[in-house]
């Protein structure tokens, strides 16, 4: 469902989803796509009172993006390109090697090194992105281990997918599904995401006990969470 409303100057055009759920969630991403998460009985003029209310943060937002590298970076994978992992840059150094079978990455001297037969990308692509989900689920294990000692619950399972527009995800049975390009982010903002999941083993919603459960464990949140939505967009292959 698609809804606009005028606020000042400025005409904000945004998608509604219905959810089972309590509370609405506006999210704003690069360039220009705003989105509305609401409960499925939910009357049109609540969601358009609420976009009104939060139209400045939403413009100020929209704002924020002119000024970033909002497009996919179109990868080319090739010597000196560079990639994230944990919120640093490092560039790709690829080594022909004529007797491998498929290609071989490692974190080497401050350089993502791979070791090929060739340079086909698809292959070198593969390769690395297999290389952040094992990353991922390393990192990710071990965050959630240190962060157990705030929660009497433990997650069913922990798993790395291909989740385009979510960072992670917690299900009924408790179990917490990953991004595999989580570990792309920084520490800090790593450690939100992971929180947040281990939060959705109490509560399943965004509710005000859900964010006070977050809050109770990492104070600052918010600046962790901002820095997701700034640079998020970047985390990719």
């Amino acid at each position: 469902m698609k809804l606009e409303l005028k606020y000042g100057t400025t005409n904000i055009a945004f998608d509604v989803i219905f959810k089972n759920r309590k509370t609405m969630e506006i999210a704003v991403e690069p360039p220009n796509i705003i989105t509305v998460t609401a409960p499925i009985a939910i009357k049109e003029e609540e969601i358009l009172k609420k976009v009104e209310s939060k139209g400045s943060w939403i413009i100020q937002k929209l704002y924020s993006f002119k000024h970033m590298q909002y497009r996919h970076i179109e990868r080319e994978f090739v010597n000196g390109e560079s990639f994230m992992y944990l919120g640093r840059n490092y560039s790709l150094q690829i080594e022909l090697v004529s007797d491998i079978k498929k290609p071989e990455v490692n974190l080497y001297r401050g350089k993502f090194l791979v070791k090929a037969s060739n340079k086909y990308e698809k292959a070198i692509k593969k390769a690395m992105e297999q290389w952040y989900r094992d990353k991922s689920l390393a990192v990710i294990e071990e965050r959630i281990k240190y962060y157990s000692r705030f929660f009497n619950k433990k997650p069913a399972n922990i798993k790395i997918k291909e989740q385009k527009k979510r960072w992670g995800s917690c299900t009924s049975k408790n179990e917490l599904l990953f991004n595999w390009r989580c570990v792309m982010a920084k520490s800090n903002a790593l450690d939100y995401i992971v929180v947040h999941e281990m939060c959705h083993m109490y509560h399943k919603n965004h509710s005000k006990e859900f964010w006070e459960l977050l809050a109770l464990v990492l104070p600052d949140y918010g600046v962790r969470k901002e820095w997701l939505k700034d640079y998020g967009v970047r985390m990719d292959l």
